[in-house]
């Protein structure tokens, strides 16, 4: 019954920033971690970035420390990823998820939104 709605993805060039949205319904939410992951062409799928609903705990891949922030609004059911310092490696589909966070940071992502596009120049 959980949807994620995911927005915010576009053309960017190196050096810039974009801030992703992944909107939340049709599920409860306090017992939930949210995840950002990213499928480059040719690569697997790469987790990027975690999120606790109800603590506000994150967690970070390395490629990607410093530059990225995870949040979250409570209000509107939002989970968001800012990314700064965007990279052309950066380049990717950006899909939002939702899992229960019993096993966090392991969490086992069981909902998907459909993706959006990021697309970093050189």
């Amino acid at each position: 019954q959980v949807q994620l709605v995911a927005s915010g993805g576009g053309l960017v060039q190196a050096g810039g920033s974009l801030r992703l949205s992944c909107v939340v319904s049709g599920r409860t939410l306090s017992n939930y971690a949210m995840g950002w992951f990213r499928q480059a062409p040719r690569k697997e799928r790469a987790f990027v970035a975690a999120i606790t609903w109800s603590g506000g705990s994150t967690y970070y891949a390395d490629s990607v420390k410093g530059r990225f922030t995870i949040s979250r609004d409570n209000a509107k059911n939002t989970v968001y990823l800012r990314m700064n310092s965007l990279k052309p490696e950066d380049t990717a589909i950006y899909y939002c998820a939702a899992g229960l966070k019993d096993r966090w940071p392991n969490v086992g992502y069981d909902y998907w939104g459909q993706g959006t596009q990021v697309t970093v120049s050189s």
